[in-house]
């Protein structure tokens, strides 16, 4: 079929089932454009800034379950994409950035042309699972498939286009492809035998479940293992949802092995207690807490992490959901269906972490409740990097798979309001909350003119200290005297509404109970000021180890 290349990259994209791409429309793009605006199964979401097209590609992917793809100009307009790409690879989510490039015949030449960039495909090799030049119409189709190949199989990171100008609207007989055939990663029999045996016979297993979890849709099955096997989960970070929060035989969320706060010590307890760890879909990026004395059960899609924890492994290569079901009735075999339910240990723990978080009666813990209560079971949350998303990470409960959302250890300030609106435009019929702060807020609040004009009704509760304030609290604590931190906010009432969205001001932070909901009834964007400046917000103490980091202290 005679097509331009533009035409070919985008009927490629249609035949991968995308549905939208997210980017700005720019001068090296146009042919690629214009295919897309004739293309009626694909909707081009035009965002405001480069950064906010990879951030909404990763809301996208993170929600939907599918590859998110994002287009840009190329040079400063992939430095400025990056950002989201850098938390794409943090929590291994698939998602597709598509870059203009200047014309073949001056590539390689630094001849100064538009938006030049030296070894521009350089730029993202440390983002990036995969990367490739589409250089002729005829490349795009092998291009696309192969992209979308790496995002399905293995550790499903962000890959990379670049296509020339005049690749873009060059036209020749191209031959389209269909997806590639995916098999899932399985171990060997052996490996699963020996990884039976060594679950059947232990006295005090346990899991921790990871975001491979949700990447591989292996909630059910890990469901059905757990109730097997009565063995009960820790989750991980990345893993908050794989298992609901309220199921009794779930801890929680341990993120911060080495936070000092007691339902942290009350979590670590449990694991280092245990004889058996099994890790499905966690890196265990600080460790194995219960270390050499337990036997790591490890099963995971990445084989650079099944080793590296330590000596006393049983490695499992192979994809979450698949090895859980071959591991399942091995172990129903073996007679795990008759160990003791340990329920009643877990809800004795997590009874104990309600009594201190209650009892400490930091400001923070009321405020996070009151927005727990006003925010519906199954709605996605997007937490910025706010002393309130660090709380999030181990007490904000969770009991619907991959509605938790956060920027894992990239820790990227002002990523959420625009992933928030990119979730929200994978599942519109869900309820999105966004929880920043007014420093965050203010990195994307352009793209509040992008939910206006495509009616992306993402509620945002922006907790307004006027300062970059957990910053500002460590060079006060750590550094005698805080320094540029105060900032010089707009009335973020009127500000939203001067775009034409819907604005509420909390007159105290706990009224976020009542006013997420009513927020919520809105058929438009809304955003929630909420100031806290005269709220005595103490140091969460699952943080209170910072002078043992290198941030804060010289390290031996």
């Amino acid at each position: 079929m005679r097509m331009s290349g533009g035409e070919a990259l985008v009927k490629s994209l249609v035949g991968e089932g995308v549905e939208v791409v997210f980017g700005i429309p720019g001068i090296q793009l146009y042919g690629i454009v214009a295919a897309l605006r004739d293309e009626p199964g694909i909707e081009m979401v035009t965002t405001r800034h480069e950064q906010a097209a990879t951030y909404m590609a990763y809301g996208y992917a993170r929600a939907s379950g599918k590859p998110g793809v994002a287009l840009v100009v190329p040079g400063v307009g992939i430095y400025n994409a990056a950002a989201g790409l850098a938390t794409a690879y943090a929590r291994s989510c698939p998602v597709l950035l598509i870059a203009g490039q200047i014309p073949r015949g001056q590539m390689g030449k630094n001849l100064g042309g538009v938006h030049e960039i030296e070894d521009q495909i350089d730029i993202v090799r440390p983002i990036t699972k995969w990367r490739q030049q589409a250089l002729t119409p005829q490349a795009m189709p092998g291009a696309v498939t192969e992209a979308f190949r790496q995002m399905r199989t293995g550790r499903p990171r962000p890959v990379y286009i670049e296509v020339p100008p005049d690749a873009g609207v060059e036209r020749d007989d191209v031959e389209l492809r269909g997806p590639a055939p995916i098999s899932r990663i399985m171990p060997s029999s052996e490996q699963l035998e020996e990884a039976a045996s060594a679950i059947a016979q232990s006295r005090l297993p346990v899991i921790v479940a990871g975001g491979g979890i949700g990447l591989s849709g292996a909630e059910q099955a890990l469901l059905e293992l757990v109730e097997a096997s009565n063995i009960p989960v820790v989750t991980s970070g990345g893993g908050k949802g794989a298992i609901p929060d309220s199921h009794r035989l779930c801890y929680g969320s341990c993120v911060s092995p080495g936070g000092e706060r007691h339902e942290m010590n009350q979590l670590l307890d449990v694991m280092k207690s245990a004889d058996v760890v099994i890790g499905i879909g966690t890196r265990f990026s600080l460790g194995n807490p219960a270390g050499e004395a337990s036997t790591l059960v490890n099963i995971n899609i990445d084989d650079f992490d099944l080793n590296r924890i330590q000596a006393n492994t049983i490695p499992l290569h192979g994809d979450a959901r698949a090895t859980i079901g071959a591991l399942l009735p091995l172990l129903v075999d073996a007679g795990c269906k008759d160990r003791s339910s340990p329920a009643d240990a877990v809800a004795a723990a997590r009874r104990l972490i309600s009594y201190y978080d209650i009892r400490d009666k930091e400001p923070q813990y009321p405020i996070l409740e009151a927005l727990q209560r006003g925010t519906p079971d199954d709605a996605f949350t997007v937490w910025d990097v706010t002393q309130f998303g660090f709380y999030a990470r181990t007490h904000w409960q969770v009991n619907h798979p991959n509605t938790y959302i956060d920027s894992g250890y990239s820790f990227n300030l002002g990523y959420a309001f625009p992933t928030a609106l990119g979730a929200k435009m994978a599942q519109p019929d869900r309820p999105a909350v966004c929880v920043t702060g007014d420093g965050s807020f203010m990195f994307n609040s352009s793209e509040l003119s992008t939910a206006l004009k495509y009616g992306i009704n993402v509620v945002t509760v922006v907790f307004r200290d006027d300062a970059y304030g957990n910053v500002a609290r460590d060079l006060d604590d750590f550094f005698a005297g805080t320094y540029g931190t105060d900032l010089a906010n707009p009335d973020f009432v009127k500000f939203a509404q001067s775009f034409g969205a819907i604005a509420m001001r909390a007159n105290d932070p706990l009224d976020l109970e009542t006013i997420i909901p009513t927020a919520l009834e809105q058929q438009a964007p809304v955003i929630i000021d909420v100031p806290i400046a005269h709220i005595p917000l103490t140091r969460p103490k699952q943080i209170e180890h910072v002078p043992k980091l290198p941030w804060a202290h010289p390290q031996d």
